[in-house]
């Protein structure tokens, strides 16, 4: 039986996106300190702020609800709905004053992604994706590419930084089957191909907060996204995500992955 996202839950999620975007411009190329985390990724004031505001957002409104963000971990995972929240993918482009950082906020129920937001504060470019629903694109519906076989394909990822050696072995054999590939979007690669412009993404080494949101965006265009060996996206997933314009070229990209792993 297919969930019925509320439409009230739509409505906060985009005001969740509204925040989030009037908080990144008060920030964005502006001298301010940039910190390292115990893992060595950067954090700046802007990621914090939007975090906070958002957890404080959704506890007055969904009291009952949880939520997990980059910044500050999780609070009540174990409730049916969960709010996962990166407050800029792509800090590293925020801090170097470069457009391609997002707002990331999905909706989950029982562990699984039924709606998705991708924000881009500085191109004013939103998609929002919900379950069994058409992906939007500034409020128009969007769809991804008919591109079927991998040698028309563009392949995405953010940085060769994120795949360990063996990771980056079956990148680069991915990368010898499609037309060109590229590197530096971050999560803006993904609304791209929500929106027909590019057709692969393969990353590694993402967290729950990097993936979940892009699952309804991708879906709802008419794309696939899976994890390395096809299965799908969720909450208990690895961290390694696959996304296509189209279940043939999923299926293909799948293929040239499964015959070296």
């Amino acid at each position: 039986m297919s969930l019925a996202v509320d439409p009230s839950l739509v409505d906060f999620s985009q005001a969740l996106a509204d925040e989030a975007r009037g908080i990144t411009r008060q920030y964005f190329r502006v001298e301010q300190d940039i910190h390292r985390k115990s893992d060595g990724t950067p954090v700046t004031a802007a990621d914090l702020e939007i975090e906070q505001k958002a957890r404080s957002m959704i506890a007055k409104q969904y009291p009952e609800h949880g939520v997990f963000g980059e910044e500050e971990g999780e609070e009540n995972t174990d409730s049916d709905w969960l709010w996962v929240i990166d407050p800029i993918d792509g800090t590293k482009s925020f801090a170097t004053g470069k457009r391609t950082f997002g707002c990331l906020i999905a909706l989950l129920f029982k562990r699984k992604p039924v709606l998705g937001i991708i924000d881009m504060p500085s191109l004013e470019e939103r998609w929002i994706g919900i379950k069994d629903q058409p992906t939007l694109y500034n409020g128009q519906p969007c769809h991804s590419a008919r591109t079927n076989f991998l040698e028309d394909a563009t392949l995405n990822a953010t940085t060769p930084d994120m795949f360990n050696p063996d990771e980056w072995e079956v990148f680069g054999r991915v990368s010898e089957t499609v037309r060109f590939r590229q590197f530096g979007a971050d999560c803006y690669a993904y609304g791209l191909l929500a929106s027909g412009f590019t057709d692969l993404v393969m990353e590694a080494g993402l967290g729950r907060f990097d993936y979940l949101a892009l699952v309804p965006v991708v879906e709802g265009a008419g794309g696939c996204i899976s994890d390395w060996q096809g299965k799908a996206l969720t909450f208990d997933s690895a961290g390694k995500a696959l996304a296509s314009a189209n279940q043939e070229l999923h299926a293909r990209a799948l293929e040239v992955i499964d015959s070296i792993q």
